[in-house]
């Protein structure tokens, strides 16, 4: 099965579902995201995949969150925020045959392997 990882290596969750991952005999494409960030519509193919809301999808923990006044975003300009800044990603996001998912929790990617 194909699965891909988007990462953040210096992320204990994201380290620990790469684990995860290589643990159910999976190697995935690793893409770490800050340096390789999706599209703003491969965000929203993202986002809908993995059956959330979009601000279920945003750092909210991130200074920058606050900096850019986002508490009160819509999903439009939480989208384009997410776009320009990728740190405002939340992670990891999985992706196999089976779906997608945002591994918080990380038994969340449990249910695409």
């Amino acid at each position: 099965m194909a699965a891909k990882i988007y990462h953040n290596p210096k992320c204990s969750t994201s380290r620990k579902t790469l684990d995860l991952l290589r643990d159910n005999g999976l190697e995935p494409e690793v893409v770490q995201y800050l340096k390789t960030p999706p599209s703003r519509a491969e965000l929203v193919q993202m986002i809908a995949d993995a059956g959330i809301e979009v601000r279920q999808a945003v750092r909210k923990r991130e200074a920058l969150y606050a900096e850019l006044n986002l508490a009160d975003a819509g999903d439009d300009e939480l989208l384009d925020a997410m776009a320009e800044h990728p740190i405002l990603i939340e992670r990891p996001f999985v992706v196999t045959d089976k779906g997608t998912r945002l591994a918080r929790p990380i038994d969340a990617v449990h249910e695409i392997l």
